[in-house]
């Protein structure tokens, strides 16, 4: 019997992303399930989902909390018709298992598949769960996870800290001897004001000769490139607004400067690549910062809060590493020992057992060693944010 899967959730890339990273781990798993996503029409989810082929079901939900007084207002009533779309939704389509990553759609589909019998999995990339999360939390089946700091909210046995589902072309990558070396510097893909601002001054101050591809987002790319050629004209700089093989990129890098959304943080890991992490300080929850703190913490990372990303400090972090090979070995491979590259199979297979469905190719069959129940493995790594 062919299975049926929804997927919930979406606004920014760093939930839309895993989510369509998972569903291409189904489909190459079994390739005649049925996968429909659910989200916004003001999330990226309208952008990125139909482009990959996948269909995409909308809801009307507006957000609880920024809008004063009367916007909770209006976001309550708002949320009740939303349950009565998501119950009718649920039961027009069916599905064997709800997979939900957040956002303003999550909640009212989440609820409704648990009270209707579906079993419901919470995919959780963070180390800080958001309110939409936090909510469904006490009834789920299963709960994804990449970091131990979410895992406090959820029963016993219902964890599988399996990292943030990425694409399965992020995958280990040796560091390169013997060439110049080159730095990658990423704010996710609407840019980060912070980074686009201080690095190319700190380019320019440091003592190291790098190569440097530098993603800005869309609006910046004009001001960036003007200040790399202000401060650092001899050396070899690509501004570009978005990366779109940013596989190949990280695997060109030696380091990597760049926020720490849970997504972002993911690739540079399953690559392996030594890191300074600068965290966005407005995300929900400091998230960021959490997220930053756990893979400096192994060793794989270098943090410095926002506040302190001036080029200076910038540029005396970018010559501690460059100007220290050994020590650059040694966080990429902290780094690699952090990554989960396979963190989207290992959902899509336990998430087509929750279903009820083994594969047709029996791949299902063996637990992947990556797996585990709390098992002390973290990953991370969020795309969008503009910091």
């Amino acid at each position: 019997m062919r299975v049926t899967l929804l997927f919930a959730g979406g606004g920014t890339g760093g939930h839309v992303f895993p989510l369509v990273a998972v569903a291409d781990a189904v489909r190459s798993l079994e390739p005649s399930a049925n996968i429909v996503f659910v989200g916004t029409a003001r999330g990226m989810e309208t952008r990125v989902v139909p482009a990959r082929g996948y269909p995409l079901e909308l809801m009307d939900v507006l957000p609880l909390r920024g809008g004063g007084v009367l916007g909770a207002v209006r976001g309550a009533l708002r949320a009740l018709g939303a349950l009565v779309e998501a119950r009718a939704l649920v039961a027009r389509l069916a599905p064997d298992a709800v997979l939900s990553i957040g956002g303003y759609a999550a909640g009212p589909v989440s609820l409704c598949a648990r009270l209707t019998g579906v079993p419901l999995a919470l995919l959780e990339p963070n180390s800080v769960m958001g309110l939409a999360n936090r909510l469904v939390a006490p009834v789920v089946s299963r709960a994804y996870t990449a970091f131990e700091g979410a895992e406090g909210h959820f029963a016993h046995g219902k964890v599988r800290r399996y990292g943030v589902p990425i694409r399965r072309d992020f995958r280990p990558v040796p560091l390169r001897s013997g060439r110049p070396a080159r730095l990658l510097v990423l704010g996710g893909s609407q840019g980060a004001r912070r980074l686009n601002e201080n690095v190319p001054e700190a380019v320019g101050r440091a003592q190291s000769t790098v190569s440097v591809l530098h993603q800005c987002g869309k609006n910046d790319v004009d001001a960036v490139t003007e200040r790399y050629a202000r401060v650092a004209s001899g050396l070899d700089v690509r501004v570009t607004p978005f990366i779109d093989d940013m596989p190949a990129a990280l695997a060109e890098a030696d380091v990597v400067i760049a926020r720490s959304g849970a997504s972002a943080v993911s690739e540079i890991c399953a690559v392996g690549r030594a890191s300074i992490l600068v965290p966005y300080p407005f995300a929900a929850g400091d998230h960021q910062r959490a997220n930053a703190a756990e893979v400096a913490g192994a060793g794989a990372a270098v943090l410095v809060a926002d506040a302190q990303a001036s080029s200076e400090r910038i540029a005396q972090e970018l010559d501690a590493l460059f100007g220290d090979p050994d020590r650059l070995e040694h966080m990429a491979q902290a780094a690699r020992g952090l990554g989960r590259p396979d963190a989207a199979l290992d959902v899509a297979r336990d998430l087509l057992r929750l279903a009820g469905k083994t594969s047709e190719r029996g791949e299902l069959a063996a637990r992947s060693p990556a797996g585990g129940e709390r098992d002390g493995t973290l990953c991370v790594a969020q795309h969008g944010e503009a910091g």
